[in-house]
């Protein structure tokens, strides 16, 4: 081991590095790094660059189908939506800087996904978020919660971009490491798409838009390391997001995007100017020498080490056609932006950097990209709880004032106060706003429209990793499909707590292992995605939250379906089997103060069989709405309906031996609410009985009341109060 003044075992550590890869290092430049080479190992073989422990586990992952044009390891997935159309989307993860400082963490993690769908060539069409905070109760929770929905809103407002839904759930897991993760989806021509690998040799490597400043140095080792009482210390490591600048740069991107000038372009995201240099010379199996002299600069004096690191915002790296230099400079220059040629590409397959005069980086290529360290952590499997009968879940009093106070909840009422923050309708195409199954959005002047839905169920996944990572996955199809769209391909962020902890790593390997069954199954490949590893502060982990966001495609708006009821009279229908599931329930969370039991079981097949039946009956236009049952089970998503459309309905009890609060409050997975014109049942009926799908007469959409046999009334109105007065009211007070 070859150790010096400068290189010491204290500051390999406070690089991330173990002993053993510093070691690895040596034998791979057969030499000891200086401070500035060993900075580039140490975020290049960070888990949020490197993927070093769950890449085992990814290359799992089934990534191609009939739709898919670009599956992972590009800035972002790409499927194929006809007419010479793409969709471009991909998740990611901002969770430790938005904890440190939430207003530009969050709006920093949405600029960031923003331009890795733009970097490909798309103009960003749509924006989601999956964000999970810490109980109500917790001192920094409210603070948190207000600044990374400030920040969400104000990034994407500011670029023009709606943000049309997501997701916010509170948890105690969640009080010192909260979750933030932004998607963002794209549309692009599909003979017009860019990709990242550089090519030629002699070709000039060019930076543009905003100057490199000092924010965000080692933001990726951050992103990758526990967090501990000190955590605030790490505030200088959070990036600063400028969303002005970020539209202006989009639109010269594009621009320039319309001639033929750029061979590769990489978006300078974590581990900045490094990361995306030595990502575009790997995949294009080319070396890079960069003079680091022409980097344009905000903050005087900077060292090598401050400007290769640094992860200042809104920046994009190009390779260029040569003798193309100045068209591409105009564009630039016109939109105010920074144009600097800081290189070439070269058939060295190293990276060689150059400042005020020396060479301080002289790295081969492949130690820092796909020949980083890999590992295959030891794992455990997850030991499923003990099954519990619907009788050892407390008997309620009233069923009805069990139902007031979940969907008066801090983690089941309106999430309006967040989404009205947000600039849902720019653009002119969000057909479906917040607050549905999934959120709508028109492909611009076509008839076609993307359904997006972004899910996962935490305390499900801790109960049963496989199961969980199956519903995760399986939710979100349900979403789209309750839209009527046809579910085409999910993006993930898999956040986790720490991957040498062998119960931790069996949480993410039995989630992987769900995820695929699903996706198999449902025929709903992985495009992209995102692992956040190390969410624990002082040993103590967030519940597993594998993060799914799906995009499904509608090719007639006209048949986009809603879940609210439409007309007094419409008969009620239940689609999938009532076994009145209350393990991991949201009845056992509020009713015994925490989740107990197994999660539910996911059967593929009927999920696949139920959702592509409700789907062909959207399609012939014989619903009138459409909503899938979840969390809270058939009584909560019957009272989104009425809530949704200020009617009430009268539903019936199964005639099964089940108990009233299970067969309320079950949340078995596979079922939807369907609500037909009078005269239409049998017919679906009919239909349902010869595919062999389990349906029933649930009901009828009737007066302002929600009734069970004609007894028990809540008028909506009530609901709707309750509903919507806890998020506002946690919000405002003092």
């Amino acid at each position: 081991m070859t150790y010096n003044n400068i290189i010491t075992p204290e500051v390999v550590k406070e690089h991330g590095l173990t002993t053993d890869e510093y070691d690895i290092i040596i034998k791979r430049l057969n030499r000891a790094p200086n401070l500035t080479e060993l900075g580039i190992f140490s975020v290049m073989w960070s888990e949020h660059c490197s993927y070093k422990s769950s890449k085992f586990w990814l290359k799992k992952l089934p990534t191609t189908g009939k739709c898919v044009i670009c599956g992972p390891g590009e800035n972002a997935g790409i499927i194929d939506i006809g007419d010479n159309q793409a969709v471009v989307f991909k998740m990611e993860s901002h969770n430790h800087p938005s904890f440190i400082e939430p207003y530009q963490g969050a709006a920093t993690g949405v600029g960031g996904i923003m331009r890795d769908v733009f970097t490909m060539g798309a103009r960003p069409i749509a924006n989601m978020n999956a964000l999970r905070f810490g109980t109500p109760e917790n001192k920094k929770t409210k603070l948190l919660v207000n600044g990374v929905v400030e920040g969400v809103g104000g990034y994407g407002n500011c670029m023009g971009v709606p943000t049309i839904g997501g997701e916010l759930h509170f948890d105690k897991s969640y009080n010192t490491n909260n979750l933030v993760n932004a998607m963002c989806i794209g549309l692009v021509d599909a003979d017009n798409i860019f990709y990242s690998a550089a090519a030629g040799v002699g070709n000039p490597v060019v930076y543009v838009g905003s100057k490199t400043g000092r924010d965000g140095i080692h933001g990726a080792t951050m992103a990758s390391a526990e967090f501990d009482e000190n955590s605030d210390a790490k505030r200088p490591t959070v990036q600063v997001g400028d969303p002005f600048t970020e539209k202006l740069l989009l639109e010269a991107c594009l621009e320039l995007m319309q001639t033929d000038c750029i061979i590769a372009i990489q978006d300078m995201g974590a581990a900045g100017l490094t990361s995306s240099s030595v990502e575009m010379a790997d995949k294009g199996n080319v070396g890079f020498d960069m003079n680091l002299d022409n980097v344009p600069q905000r903050e005087e004096n900077m060292t090598a080490y401050e400007m290769l690191l640094s992860e200042s915002q809104e920046r994009m790296l190009m390779v260029l056609k040569p003798g193309r230099e100045a068209e591409a400079e105009a564009i630039f220059v016109k939109w105010g932006l920074d144009f600097a040629v800081i290189g070439k590409t070269t058939d060295t397959n190293r990276l060689i950097i150059t400042h005020l005069g020396e060479t301080v980086v002289d790295i081969p290529v492949g130690p820092l990209a796909d020949d980083a360290p890999e590992y295959e952590r030891p794992w455990v499997k997850t030991e499923a709880p003990k099954a519990m009968a619907a009788d050892e879940f407390k008997t309620p009093e009233s069923v009805t004032d069990t139902l007031l106070k979940m969907i008066g909840s801090a983690n089941h009422c309106s999430r309006k106060w967040v989404w009205e923050q947000y600039d849902h309708m720019v653009m002119g195409d969000t057909i479906q706003r917040p607050g549905g199954d999934a959120a709508v959005v028109r492909v611009h002047d076509t008839d076609k429209a993307l359904a997006i839905s972004t899910d996962v169920t935490p305390r499900y996944v801790y109960a049963d990793p496989v199961e969980g990572g199956k519903q995760a996955v399986a939710e979100t199809w349900r979403n789209i499909t309750a839209v009527g769209a046809q579910p085409l391909a999910i993006t993930d962020c898999m956040n986790f707590g720490n991957p040498e902890r062998p119960e931790i790593m069996g949480q993410f390997v039995g989630a992987i292992e769900g995820m695929i069954e699903a996706c198999i199954a449902l025929d709903y490949p992985v495009v992209s995605g995102n692992v956040s590893l190390y969410n624990e502060t002082s040993g103590t982990g967030i519940l597993p939250t594998p993060a799914i966001g799906g995009v499904g495609l509608l090719n007639d708006i006209d048949k986009m379906m809603t879940y609210g009821f439409k007309s007094e009279g419409d008969n009620i229908l239940l689609i999938g089997k009532e076994k009145g599931h209350l393990g991991c329930s949201t009845y056992s969370e509020i009713m015994l103060g925490e989740s107990l039991g197994q999660a539910p079981k996911v059967n593929l097949n009927e999920e696949l069989k139920n959702g592509n039946f409700v789907r062909s009956l959207i399609n012939e236009k014989l619903v009138n709405a459409v909503h899938d049952i979840s969390d809270g089970g058939l009584y909560v998503a019957i009272a989104e309906m009425a809530m949704a459309s200020n009617l009430g309905a009268d539903i019936k009890i199964a005639d099964t031996n089940l108990p009233e609060h299970a067969a309320l409050f079950g949340e078995d997975q596979g079922r939807y609410i369907l609500t037909v014109p009078p005269g239409g049942v049998a017919t679906i009926l009919k239909q349902a009985n010869e595919l062999g799908v389990t349906i029933r007469l649930l009901g009828t959409v009737i007066g302002s009341r929600l009734t069970i046999d004609e007894t028990r009334p809540i008028s909506v109105s009530k609901l709707k109060k309750i509903h919507e007065e806890w998020l506002p009211n946690f919000m405002n007070k003092n």
